[in-house]
């Protein structure tokens, strides 16, 4: 992977192929692009993703076919989100600094840049395909949750209790970054996230979201335990899971949200909306158990099972969370809409499933 000035940071549209001819010569492919073809692929809403299909000029053994590259959203609202929140410059960092370290399935980055002035950023990555992204809005099956709360448990256990990352300032909750939320743009969000859906919202999620702001404080720092990196969007559309023509059983993608934290709030938050609600509820406590054996296998010794329950009880407002404040700062589209209601409902019911409201002071 290169990080270097004299590749220019440039936009999708951009992209030529004496400039991937660059990309890929300093990634060690010593080929040059005679022409391509770019399209979209995805559903990112603060980053684009554009494959970039290649034919190359004489011999190119061992150069790949396609590649993906990640781009700034091109909607300003969605952009302004990734710039104010650090997500661009977190996504860079952690493919530099902390990919090579972190245990889970990663793409392989062939180019990351990012602009520290200005947040424009390029991230160039292997095609997963034949691999296809999940999709929130359709869950996942039980082999695929198993798979991702494996990865969960590896990602947690590189840097269990490191405290060397607090010093950080681009990670998410680190003790050297800025707060990124606080409890009065909480407020604010679902103030206008209501108002926005006032006749969609039904009353059992308008008083989980009341009590939790009222709540806020505890909610955010009532956790005491060990911290460890987590991913904060750990969901199905950030996955990439292999098919019946190939690909690697599952890489976590889109590291925009990075964090330090509890690893719960990533197993909590992913189990809310990956799995229909009666099939969690049967399999919750034996997934569980593959999460904390793989932690266990990895040389976690001071987490317990029951300390697993007690975060996966408090981190279950999680995806109900991420649903009023992401659908508030990105831009609003048809399937935005429905995601992040979908995330809504299955946030509300994970609450009321772990009856995480009496956890509450007020």
């Amino acid at each position: 992977m290169t990080q270097s000035s004299d590749i220019p940071i440039i936009r999708p549209a951009s992209v030529t192929p004496q400039w991937l001819t660059s990309v890929l010569r300093r990634a060690g492919h010593e080929v040059t692009v005679a022409d391509m073809t770019a399209k979209r692929v995805g559903t990112g809403q603060v980053g684009e993703s554009v494959r970039f299909t290649m034919n190359y000029k004489g011999d190119a053994k061992g150069a790949p076919a396609t590649i993906v590259g990640k781009f700034p959203s091109s909607d300003e609202e969605s952009r302004a989100t990734g710039v104010n929140f650090g997500n661009y410059i977190r996504e860079v960092n952690f493919y530099h600094l902390l990919a090579p370290k972190a245990l889970i399935s990663t793409p392989t980055c062939l180019h990351a840049d990012v602009d520290p002035e200005t947040s424009e950023f390029v991230l160039m990555m292997e095609d997963l395909a034949p691999a296809e992204q999940g999709d929130q809005m359709k869950g996942a099956s039980l082999h695929q949750t198993e798979l991702a709360l494996i990865e969960a448990a590896k990602l947690h256990a590189s840097h269990w209790g490191d405290t060397s990352l607090e010093k950080l300032a681009w990670i998410t909750d680190t003790e050297a970054a800025a707060p990124i939320t606080t409890g009065e743009l909480f407020i604010e969000l679902w103030a206008a996230f209501q108002e926005r859906y006032t006749t969609r919202i039904p009353p059992h999620c308008i008083e989980i979201g009341n009590a939790l702001i009222r709540n806020f404080q505890h909610y955010r720092f009532g956790y005491q335990g060990p911290r460890c990196l987590i991913h904060m969007d750990f969901r199905p559309d950030n996955m990439m899971f292999g098919t019946a023509a190939g690909g690697k059983p599952l890489t976590v993608v889109d590291w925009q949200s990075l964090g330090l934290g509890c690893g719960m709030h990533d197993v909590s938050y992913f189990m809310s909306g990956a799995l229909k609600r009666e099939e969690r509820q049967v399999h919750e406590k034996a997934l569980l158990t593959i999460y904390h054996n793989k932690l266990l296998e990895l040389g976690v010794r001071d987490f317990t099972f029951d300390d697993v329950w007690k975060g996966y009880a408090h981190y279950s407002f999680a995806l109900f969370i991420m649903a009023f404040v992401a659908s508030m700062i990105v831009e609003r589209t048809p399937r935005g809409d429905d995601m992040f209601f979908a995330m809504l409902l299955g946030g509300a019911d994970h609450v009321l499933d772990t009856d995480a409201l009496s956890l509450l002071p007020e």
